[in-house]
């Protein structure tokens, strides 16, 4: 591998999904990138991701740039290229809450207005959808057909290829030390291995960008939350179009993940940090919850666990703009859980940012300078 280069158009900072989809989306306006990942690509949030993808959300932003994701998986094979095993069998949320439900009433409508064919279902109609779940307690569910999931490291691998083939640099294991700034604009990108010059960064570090935006004097309210994650031992007759199932009112989760079943769920008392451990505490938790929501579920064994970390904001919704100063610092990070669904369209968005022009999705109302107001947007529908 040579060197770094000694100048670039735009550094980007961070190879998770946020990160490639940018430079991805960039080399192919023709600008001159650099990716920088102090890791392996894909290595932070992306890897330890449940790879659900939707357009189910509260919030219209978050509802376009979930649609506008849900193309891009459906193209990826074409663009930028790459199997991703995409599943569209759906997301069912379980509501058992008055207020969960009138509020995904209001959900659907919004997202209808939009182009997402998601509905409301009775009891009945989400347990024939999902056939583990015990409808006790519940009052109502959510549904949309075309979200689903899809293998997060696939996406990256994709995006990474399609980037490099257009002439983009990604470069691994290779740490920013520092960012300079020159007349209140920035002037170069200081790492292990050297200095480039540039004057644009984008910071798509993740958990890991509120010390990146501090190098260049941005602040980022992002802080790193642990969550949870096991796959079961294959599971015998598994449905065939299992939906991504979400019992709301706990956040216990679970999909198909080839002969097995993925599942997770938050833990209310988790507390911020870079922990990445498992734990006893949380699985008991798990149990609970599957043994009331999908008791035939409860015995399964569980093949493995692990651990990623959620980049959370005070209000669960993304930082995605330019800091006002210096100039020519952009953001796209504190996706609370939803940066890896939403990374396809947040390449395009940060693209039109850096190129000075209207981005594909008014992202406007997810500028970082809303905490210095009343501005803040939060997101209902977060798991």
């Amino acid at each position: 591998m040579t060197g770094l280069p000694r100048r670039a158009d735009v550094v980007v900072v961070g190879g998770g999904v946020v990160g490639v989809s940018t430079a991805f989306h960039l080399a192919e306006a023709g600008v001159d990138v650099l990716l920088l990942e102090r890791d392996e690509l894909g290595s932070g949030s992306t890897s330890k991701a449940a790879g659900g993808v939707r357009a189910q959300f509260s919030d219209p932003v978050n509802i376009e740039l979930g649609r506008r994701s849900l193309r891009a998986f459906e193209d990826f094979a074409r663009r930028p290229g790459g199997e991703i095993d995409l599943k569209q069998h759906g997301y069912l949320f379980l509501l058992s809450d008055p207020a969960d439900v009138a509020a995904f009433e209001d959900g659907v409508r919004v997202q209808n207005e939009l182009g997402v064919p998601s509905t409301m279902l009775t009891v009945a109609e989400a347990c024939a959808l999902s056939p583990y779940v015990v409808g006790d307690g519940l009052l109502a569910a959510a549904f949309s057909p075309t979200d689903g999931h899809c293998t997060p490291e696939a996406v990256v691998q994709g995006y990474a290829q399609g980037a490099r083939r257009l002439g983009a640099v990604l470069r691994r294991h290779c740490a920013v030390t520092g960012i300079d700034v020159r007349d209140g604009r920035i002037g170069a990108v200081r790492t292990a291995d050297g200095e480039v010059e540039t004057s644009t960064v984008v910071c798509a570090a993740g958990a890991w960008s509120a010390e990146v935006g501090a190098m260049a004097g941005v602040e980022l309210p992002v802080r790193p939350l642990r969550r949870q994650i096991l796959v079961t031992e294959p599971v015998a007759d598994l449905p065939p179009r299992l939906p991504f199932t979400i019992d709301f009112a706990t956040s216990f989760y679970f999909h198909d993940e080839g002969p097995a079943l993925l599942v997770g769920m938050s833990d209310p008392d988790e507390e911020h940090g870079f922990r990445l451990g498992t734990d006893g505490r949380w699985l008991a938790r798990l149990s609970e919850a599957v043994s009331r929501r999908a008791p035939r579920l409860a015995d399964l064994g569980v093949a493995h666990r692990w651990a990623g970390l959620y980049e959370v904001t005070p209000d669960h919704n993304a930082l995605v703009g330019a800091a006002g100063s210096p100039a020519g610092f952009h953001y796209a990070t504190g996706f609370s859980g939803h940066g890896f669904l939403q990374g396809p369209a947040v390449g395009e968005v940060v693209r039109d940012l850096v190129l000075g022009r209207p981005p594909v999705v008014d992202v406007s109302g997810l500028d970082a300078r809303r905490f210095a107001g009343a501005a803040t947007r939060p997101e209902h529908n977060c798991v």
